[in-house]
Protein backbone atom coordinates (compact mmCIF):
# COMPACT_ATOMS: atom_id res chain seq x y z
CA UNK A 1 0.00 0.00 0.00
CA UNK A 2 2.98 2.76 0.72
CA UNK A 3 4.20 1.69 -3.00
CA UNK A 4 1.06 2.82 -4.43
CA UNK A 5 1.22 6.13 -2.45
CA UNK A 6 4.38 6.60 -3.50
CA UNK A 7 3.54 6.06 -6.97
CA UNK A 8 0.48 8.16 -7.01
CA UNK A 9 2.25 10.72 -5.08
CA UNK A 10 5.00 11.14 -8.25
CA UNK A 11 2.30 10.39 -10.65
CA UNK A 12 -0.34 13.44 -10.85
CA UNK A 13 -3.63 13.40 -12.57
CA UNK A 14 -1.90 14.85 -15.35
CA UNK A 15 0.29 11.79 -15.97
CA UNK A 16 -2.25 9.75 -15.97
CA UNK A 17 -4.29 11.00 -18.33
CA UNK A 18 -1.69 10.80 -20.90
CA UNK A 19 -1.23 7.79 -19.94
CA UNK A 20 -4.75 6.63 -20.82
CA UNK A 21 -4.74 8.21 -24.14
CA UNK A 22 -1.84 6.57 -25.04
CA UNK A 23 -3.43 3.08 -23.97
CA UNK A 24 -6.27 4.36 -25.87
CA UNK A 25 -4.52 5.59 -29.06
CA UNK A 26 -1.95 2.20 -29.23
CA UNK A 27 -4.37 -0.90 -28.55
CA UNK A 28 -8.04 0.93 -29.64
CA UNK A 29 -11.08 1.21 -28.04
CA UNK A 30 -11.99 -2.31 -29.23
CA UNK A 31 -8.63 -4.18 -27.19
CA UNK A 32 -9.00 -2.45 -24.21
CA UNK A 33 -11.82 -4.56 -22.74
CA UNK A 34 -9.75 -7.50 -23.56
CA UNK A 35 -7.51 -6.33 -21.72
CA UNK A 36 -8.89 -5.75 -18.79
CA UNK A 37 -10.37 -9.08 -18.54
CA UNK A 38 -6.84 -10.61 -19.17
CA UNK A 39 -5.89 -8.06 -16.23
CA UNK A 40 -8.26 -9.17 -13.85
CA UNK A 41 -8.52 -12.82 -15.17
CA UNK A 42 -4.14 -12.51 -13.50
CA UNK A 43 -5.09 -10.90 -10.52
CA UNK A 44 -7.96 -13.10 -9.59
CA UNK A 45 -5.15 -16.27 -10.39
CA UNK A 46 -2.36 -14.64 -8.17
CA UNK A 47 -4.81 -13.78 -5.36
CA UNK A 48 -6.00 -17.65 -5.85
CA UNK A 49 -2.56 -19.28 -5.60
CA UNK A 50 -1.52 -16.99 -2.24
CA UNK A 51 -4.12 -17.89 -0.68
CA UNK A 52 -3.55 -21.28 -1.55
CA UNK A 53 -0.09 -21.08 -1.00
CA UNK A 54 -0.83 -19.64 2.94
CA UNK A 55 -3.30 -22.31 3.64
CA UNK A 56 -0.17 -24.77 3.19
CA UNK A 57 1.72 -22.79 5.11
CA UNK A 58 -0.94 -22.82 7.89
CA UNK A 59 -1.05 -26.87 7.96
CA UNK A 60 2.62 -27.25 8.27
CA UNK A 61 2.49 -25.66 11.14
Amino acid sequence: MKALAIFLGIVGPWQIAIIVVLVVLLFGGKKIPELMKGLGTGIKEFKDATKKEENTDNNKE
